[in-house]
């Protein structure tokens, strides 16, 4: 036999990496108690960024509990799209009852030493309602109280398509999303299609939205067709129909209510996300999950910036008072930095940091700072105007 050299290329799932934190995102699930994977029964949350740390930790492909193999299915669709996602793993025992506090999320968030930017909540055998959606904005309201920002995309089941609620959304949702779609082919058919899935729990796409959204800067819009394709070759819905199968009619009113879902475009291959809604009303600033994170990576950045100048003195005028140019010009430039650094990056159009010299601050040792940011905007809409002319 001739002499040979055969060389086979492993992959050794090396971790990847990206700059800053945009990227870092947690994931939640609630489970029956029986069905908790022995590494998570008092470690409940932990970080997992490749499939096969998540493995290892017990969320197996082939696990006995439906819910552990969903959980495989969601962290390897999410890897997939983002190998480089640095990623924080919980799942909790399931609460008994129809109250739901999710004040878990603040437990992961505190793991992660609030450095998580969004998460995702899969309750996928769990009826949407106006009450979770409230809940989960006051915890991501209270954990921005605590300077630990993020959005919260939540999976819950969907019973039956056309009889989704559609008046949920409104004013103060900003930090929450819904998904409604899932996969209609692959894998997330099969689990579907399951027989120990008695109660047609909603598998969910939320994996790929996860992926998606930890992938995408934060001043960008995760529906952008030419970036952003969810792999996703047949979409379908919650309660398994199919998109090819709903009405256009139910599809614009179920967009109208800002749910997430997958979509497909003529002349373009595979399947993208109809738009990146929050559950806020349509017209607020913060409509979009894009919007949000520009303003959370904003706020952060200042907070860095101005925080160590807290307890230190300012000097004014001593003919008027007010304060000296040189101590407005110094704050000023300091809240400017973390501004500038997001304008180089394309993530602002502009921004500009004023503060009134005229501020009283002898007597209530406050200053205040007015900061206007100007957001980098997304064309949703495209129209043109085509026809015939004698010349051109």
């Amino acid at each position: 036999m001739a002499t040979s050299l055969n060389i086979q290329r492993q992959n050794g799932n090396v971790p990847k990496s990206l700059p800053g934190e945009d990227h870092i995102t947690g994931f939640v699930v609630y489970l029956p108690a029986a069905d908790i994977p022995a590494a998570f029964k008092t470690d409940h949350v932990q970080p997992l960024s490749t499939i096969d740390a998540a493995e290892a930790a017990g969320i197996k492909e082939d696990a006995a509990s439906w819910g552990v193999r969903v959980l495989h299915y969601q962290l390897s669709e999410l890897y997939r799209i983002n190998p480089a996602v640095s990623l924080y793993v919980a799942i909790f025992e399931k609460p008994q009852g129809e109250s739901q506090t999710f004040a878990e999320l603040k437990t992961v968030q505190n793991f992660a030493a609030g450095r998580i930017r969004q998460i995702g909540v899969w309750c996928g055998d769990r009826t949407l309602s106006g009450d979770d959606l409230t809940a989960l904005q006051g915890v991501a309201d209270a954990l921005a109280g605590e300077e630990a920002e993020l959005s919260v995309v939540y999976a819950p089941k969907v019973g039956t398509l056309n009889t989704m609620p559609v008046n949920l959304a409104g004013e103060n949702k900003s930090r929450v999303s819904v998904v409604i779609g899932q996969a209609g082919s692959g894998k997330g058919a099969e689990l579907y299609d399951d027989k120990t899935n008695t109660g047609k729990a909603s598998v969910s796409g939320l994996g790929v939205v996860m992926g998606l959204l930890s992938s995408a800067k934060v001043h960008q819009c995760i529906a952008w067709i030419k970036e952003f394709p969810t792999g996703v070759s047949l979409p379908a819905f919650g309660d398994g129909t199919l998109l090819r199968d709903v009405d256009k009619a139910l599809l614009e009113t179920l967009d109208t209510a800002r749910y997430l879902f997958f979509i497909t475009h003529t002349g373009q291959a595979g399947s993208y996300m109809n738009d990146s809604h929050t559950m806020d009303s349509a017209i607020s600033d913060y409509a979009a999950i894009e919007s949000v994170r520009t303003m959370d990576k904003a706020v952060r950045g200042i907070r860095t910036y101005v925080k160590p100048e807290l307890g230190g003195n300012v000097y004014v005028d001593a003919s008027t008072g007010q304060l000296a140019s040189y101590t407005v010009a110094h704050l000023e430039t300091v809240a400017n930095q973390a501004l500038e650094a997001m304008e180089r990056a394309g993530e602002l159009s502009g921004y500009k940091v004023e503060i009134d010299p005229e501020q009283d601050v002898a007597s209530t040792s406050l200053v205040e700072f007015v900061i206007k940011n100007v957001a980098v905007p997304v064309m949703r809409h495209i129209r043109i105007k085509i026809g015939f002319a004698k010349s051109v």
